[in-house]
């Protein structure tokens, strides 16, 4: 039997990982060192300089770049090594080229892994004694969180009290949690007539400092239990970081990890996780996971502290990300509860039930919109990923399915389609391919350059146009890899309004190595994997997807416009840059771009929603832009109130469409989910589709295109 989620979520990587097309590594002789990490580090660079689509020279500059590198990662929050301890690595600082280039191991790797050792047992016991006094939540003093702010403590009492402010952070969220909790309790004993026994405040701050304790010893404890893979892989991955953010190397178990997140067994969240400053980051929601169906974690929160149901959560800041995982992941039914620092620093408790993926909610699916007001039926087609069945040809595929609900939308006589983009993360290249077929016949589609074997022009492979109305792209900041390919070819070819705001900016693949595949040091393996990136996009006009993305030709007010999560935020990322053009035809018809725009620019500026939006993201740059956080209870109490009642307003003002008579699409390919369950899904997502102010002015856009 053909294992269907495995075939098609590890395909939602696809673009991202080149897993097609390209020959081994010939295996090669590492060097007969007795030194396991040698061996790897040998193995690494060899791979990297002859597949890497980067090529980096390996001198003092890579050695400084390395070495900042290196001590960001081990040290994050600069909490555990002194200056001292920085002066005594100075010393290795020009020397990591050196390292790689004559195969022999610098001191900085075992001198700093001893000394952090070292001065993490002296902070664990700085740490029992700050929480053995109370903490004086009135005293107004505050929390510097910029780490670029931030230097290394000059000496212990620095260093101490860096701690003591960090533990009075974590004991401050507690704090605040337990008050509201213990408010409620009151509130609803008053209500039913009941007795209510309060708990002292010096109770409830001596219960923190306890459960704050009890925390810290389990993150020392996970600390104590790394080993030596786990400290010469964060040494390694700073280096070969400055090839790219998407350069990594993985342990054998870390990459059987990552295969079985991506595998569709993974019982979990349904999170895409990574670790950025010391924080675990939610880079994106797999579509028909747990996370998704909860609704309330979204990319770009930061998860703070774990929780399994009721029990005390655990503080993951400056745990790996490994062990962050080991915590958040869990069998099916079983529940986490995530306490999530917001974009808008709103600090929130999610409980999630873990779960598997629901695959089917990853499938294209379509919807026709009849707006009364307008009198237009509008066709959309919502893609959450670029999916394909490898294991079975006659399986679902992305390319296919959105050509099937084409077909649907043609049979109700629609006046225009919708090609929902927003949030898709990219996936099969040849199905983004095969997708822009279907609206401009067999024509340049994307240009793709390698280190190997040069640039060359892809095209669908057949010349049929299934439709040639009017048609509109929506993309928003997280569209990203193969959304681009299709938005920037459609925008190209002159074929498509794209609306939206500005997208990721990933126009690289990645694949994997296998170092046992490299080596013939059978009694050093397993060694591990390494994903590095082979290609390069560039759209046909020339220019490269990578960093610039797709700039949409109608821009919407976007909740993240301008909060550092793009492709050019990453450290080391590679630069935009250009190609000659494909020689292609533009579409006859002529878009009138400049006259669509300006109708949307002055119904937007007179949209109440649009304007919160607008209001919200920028709201969210001054509070990304924040340095300082309080540790002072009742002026944390205002701020969250702040924060929550600003973000209760942005979703308060979304409003119901009415003139809306929305009809979804039956799914054309067998399913054994019962009715009752597809019906359940089909009203919610009518329901999103009613109260989606973007699809609103997507209508009218369109309207605008038919009159023209």
């Amino acid at each position: 039997m053909i294992n269907r989620k495995k075939a098609l979520i590890l395909p939602v990587l696809l673009v991202g990982l080149g897993l097609f097309g390209f020959s081994l590594l010939a295996r090669i002789d590492a060097p007969e060192d007795s030194n396991k990490n040698a061996i790897k580090r040998s193995l690494l660079f060899t791979a990297l300089k002859q597949m890497h689509y980067n090529s980096v020279e390996i001198d003092d500059d890579f050695s400084d770049k390395a070495y900042d590198q290196y001590l960001k990662n081990l040290d994050p929050n600069k909490r555990y090594f002194l200056k001292s301890d920085i002066n005594k690595f100075n010393k290795s600082k020009d020397k990591l080229d050196d390292e790689i280039k004559n195969n022999y191991n610098t001191e900085l790797y075992e001198l700093s892994v001893s000394i952090f050792n070292q001065r993490r047992e002296e902070v664990e016991k700085i740490t029992a004694e700050i929480l053995s006094k109370p903490f004086d939540f009135n005293k107004k003093e505050e929390i510097l969180f910029d780490r670029d702010e931030m230097n290394f403590p000059k000496n212990e009492k620095e260093r101490y009290d860096r701690w003591r402010k960090s533990l009075k952070y974590a004991a401050l969220l507690r704090m605040n949690s337990k008050l509201k909790t213990e408010e409620s309790k009151k509130k609803n004993a008053e209500e039913k007539g009941e007795d209510y026994t309060p708990i002292t405040y010096e109770e409830i701050e001596a219960d923190i400092r306890e459960k704050v304790l009890t925390n810290y010893k389990d993150v020392f404890d996970y600390m104590k239990k790394q080993d030596e893979e786990d400290h010469y892989a964060l040494y390694i991955n700073s280096m070969i970081s400055i090839y790219g953010p998407h350069t990594e190397y993985f342990p054998p178990e870390r990459k059987e990890q990552f295969d079985t997140e991506i595998s569709g067994h993974f019982e979990g969240i349904g999170a895409r996780l990574q670790q950025t400053g010391g924080e675990v980051k939610v880079v994106s929601i797999i579509t028909g996971s747990a996370s998704w169906k909860q609704g309330d974690l979204e990319a770009n929160d930061f998860i703070l502290k774990v929780a399994q149901g009721e029990d005390d959560p655990v503080d993951i800041s400056g745990m790996s990300l490994k062990n962050s995982i080991k915590l958040i992941k869990g069998p099916k039914g079983t529940e986490v509860r995530l306490t999530v620092r917001k974009p808008d620093g709103r600090i929130v408790v999610i409980p999630i039930i873990r779960d598997v993926v629901v695959i089917e909610e990853s499938y294209a699916k379509s919807a026709v919109i009849e707006d009364k007001q307008s009198g237009k039926k509008i066709g959309l087609i919502h893609l959450p990923s670029f999916y394909v069945d490898f294991q079975d040809r006659n399986g679902r595929s992305s390319g296919k399915d959105v050509y099937q609900e084409i077909k649907k939308l043609k049979a109700q006589n629609v006046d225009g389609i919708v090609l929902d983009l927003r949030n898709n993360g990219g996936g099969s290249l040849g199905d983004a391919v095969e997708m822009v077929g279907h609206f401009v016949g067999r024509s340049p589609v994307v240009q793709v350059k390698s280190k190997i074997s040069g640039s060359k022009t892809l095209k669908p492979e057949t010349n049929n146009i299934e439709y040639d109305g009017p048609l509109v792209v929506m993309i928003n900041r997280m569209s990203a890899s193969a959304s681009e390919i299709v938005s920037a070819a459609l925008q190209d070819h002159g074929r498509a309004v794209i609306v939206g705001s500005n997208s990721f900016g990933k126009g690289t693949v990645q694949r994997f190595i296998d170092l046992d595949r490299m080596s013939r040091l059978d009694d050093y393996k397993p060694l591990g994997s390494l994903k590095l990136t082979i290609q390069k996009f560039y759209r046909i006009n020339g220019g490269a997807t990578q960093v610039r993305g797709v700039a949409p030709d109608i821009k919407l007010p976007d909740t993240y416009a301008y909060l550092e999560v793009g492709e050019e935020d990453l450290p080391y990322v590679l630069p935009w840059d250009e190609v000659e053009p494909s020689k292609y035809s533009m579409w006859p018809q002529q878009l009138p771009i400049a006259d669509l725009k300006a109708k949307s620019e002055q119904r937007v500026a007179n949209n109440d929603v649009f304007k919160m939006v607008e209001e919200n993201a920028l709201r969210l740059k001054k509070q990304d832009e924040k340095k300082y956080y309080t540790l002072n209870l009742e002026q944390f109490k205002v701020e969250q109130k702040r924060l929550d009642e600003e973000s209760k307003k942005l979703r308060e003002a979304t409003t119901t469409h009415e003139e809306f008579e929305v009809t979804v699409m039956k799914d054309h390919y067998p399913t054994s989910k019962p009715d009752s369950v597809i019906a359940k899904s089909a009203e919610k997502w009518e329901e999103a589709i009613k109260k989606d102010e973007y699809l609103k002015e997507v209508t009218l856009i369109i309207s605008d295109m038919m009159v023209q």
